[in-house]
């Protein structure tokens, strides 16, 4: 349980929320954001995917230092029908680990909001 209240989800405007499990079970609480409009921001991490495929999961930071991310980030966008956003953890091997963990992810059927 550790850890769980630190990883809030920011809502900037009215998007939609929408559950993912990750590949370790975790729960993540991801927001909705329209594919053709959003803009990244350095304290959020983003996953970029279609249908229940994750194509790519990662923040600015990873664009910028990484080409292989930005290459894969390319990628995703030519073939995504969604993306979503969620708060950073501050810790950067909490960071990667929960870039890990959202990878390997998949929507969570019975967790959907009301």
């Amino acid at each position: 349980m550790a850890g769980y209240g630190e990883n809030r989800v920011v809502i900037h405007g009215f998007g939609r929320q929408s559950n993912w499990l990750g590949r370790s079970g975790r729960a993540y609480d991801l927001v909705s954001e329209n594919l053709d409009r959003f803009a990244m921001t350095d304290a959020d991490l983003y996953l970029i995917a279609k249908g229940n495929h994750v194509l790519w999961v990662g923040s600015t930071g990873e664009l910028v230092a990484d080409p292989m991310s930005r290459t894969r980030f390319r990628l995703a966008l030519d073939c995504a029908d969604r993306a979503f956003r969620l708060l950073t953890p501050s810790a950067i091997a909490e960071r990667l680990t929960t870039i890990w963990d959202l990878e390997g992810a998949e929507p969570a059927q019975g967790m959907q909001a009301a």
